[in-house]
Order: structure tokens, then C-alpha cells, then sequence
């Protein structure tokens, strides 16, 4: 996210926008990332948390496809709020998910290591999107975000089979 995000307003202004123009949409961005947030977690308790994050990949991969298909000030605009809204449901989705994965007299290691993963990840994302965006271009940009999505699609799913797998094998041990 912090890879398309950082190098969004860039484009918008090599694209001719104004540098009022690329803030509005940050603006949009980071609203999309935030307001959400009111509401996920009754989405995760009515729906369950990888369905959440599977919508936020997708809204991300919308994101990049959007990005694709022009270059109007709408289209960055649609791009970034699917951008921040995709974060969003990821974000929280994958937080709740990992309270799951640990045993209580692990959550502070699980959730400080978790936290430095993401967070290095997102300023290395920050810090190339610049490079990026002068060495690839932004086309080039979205066409990596894309199987990126995909790729954490897949895996969501494979976690999904885990989970069910480990469900079927518990309820034929309780009958």
C-alpha cells in the first residue's frame, strides 16, 4: 500500500494535476484508510476476519486495475480511496487474525515483531516508491502491485483450507 501511496501523488503531478490536486487525493486516501475503521470490526464479527481481508485484497487489486486504466484525476482518485479502503480492511482483518496465533504469554513478542515487520516494510515501500516511479513509471507500479495482491489472495486461501482442514479433523475427533 505504502509503495502505491507514496508514488500516487507524483504521478498525479507528472501527469500535469496540481500539487493541490495530488493533496485532495492523499486526503481521500488517508479517510478511506480511517473512517472505515468505525465499522470493520462489527464487519469482521458478522462476516469473520479472512473474508474482510480477502475483500481488502481485492479492493486493492481494484485499486491497481483503476490505476491502469487511466489517468484522470477521478481515476487516481478511485485508485486511492480503493487503495486506503483495501488497507484498511487488510489491516484490521490481519491484526485481529494474529491474535489467534499466539499463546498469552506470547502476544507482546508476536505483536512487537509483528509490528516491526509491517512497519519496515511500509518505510522500504515508502522509501523505493520514489525510485520506483522514476525508474519503472507508474503503469509498471500498479502491474507489480497486482499479483502482489493475487499472491496474498492465494495464500489467504490456503490458510482458509488450513483452518478448515483443522476444523474437520476436530469435530471428527469429538464425534
Amino acid at each position: 500500500m505504502a509503495f502505491v501511496m507514496t508514488a500516487a501523488p507524483l504521478a498525479m503531478i507528472g501527469c500535469g494535476y496540481e500539487v493541490a490536486d495530488a493533496a485532495l487525493g492523499i486526503q481521500w486516501h488517508v479517510l478511506a484508510m480511517f473512517v472505515p475503521s468505525l465499522f470493520t470490526g462489527k464487519l469482521i464479527g458478522h462476516f469473520g476476519k479472512l473474508p474482510i481481508i480477502a475483500t481488502g485484497l481485492i479492493a486493492l487489486m481494484v485499486c491497481s486495475a483503476v490505476a491502469l486504466s487511466g489517468i484522470s484525476i477521478e481515476h487516481f482518485y478511485a485508485a486511492l480511496v480503493l487503495l486506503g479502503l483495501g488497507w484498511n480492511f487488510g489491516f484490521i482483518g490481519s491484526t485481529a487474525l494474529l491474535t489467534e496465533t499466539y499463546q498469552t504469554h506470547e502476544k507482546h513478542t508476536a505483536q512487537g515483531l509483528n509490528d516491526t515487520i509491517l512497519f519496515t516494510s511500509v518505510a522500504l515501500g515508502s522509501l523505493s516508491s520514489g525510485i520506483a516511479y522514476e525508474l519503472i513509471g507508474w503503469d509498471t507500479m500498479n502491474w507489480i502491485a497486482f499479483p502482489v495482491g493475487l499472491l496474498c489472495l492465494v495464500a489467504l486461501f490456503l490458510e482458509h483450507q488450513r483452518h478448515q482442514t483443522k476444523a474437520t479433523l476436530k469435530s471428527r475427533i469429538i464425534s
